[in-house]
């Protein structure tokens, strides 16, 4: 059953049997439709890698994104859940 807000649905069902969240595969389906699939995959790469980051600019990132729990993980849970998120 296609949602208002999903733009592909095919491309939102397959990220989420994939396993993404529901966020994610919302977020990269609507810009697959809108920029076209070739486009998406190719705009990657625009910020370092979140190993580089200190533990403060990751905490303040998932703060930005809504993390729950962050303030008791420690950097390696924190790139976790940002990667997962």
């Amino acid at each position: 059953m296609a949602r208002a807000q999903i733009k592909d649905e095919k491309t939102y069902q397959k990220l989420r049997d994939e396993g993404a969240s529901k966020e994610k595969a919302a977020r990269i389906a609507n810009a697959s439709a809108n920029r076209g699939r070739k486009n998406v995959g190719r705009k990657g790469g625009e910020n370092p890698s979140y190993d580089d980051w200190t533990k403060d600019e990751l905490l303040e990132r998932a703060r930005e994104i809504g993390i729950g729990g962050r303030s008791s993980m420690n950097k390696s849970e924190l790139v976790k859940a940002l990667r997962d998120h």
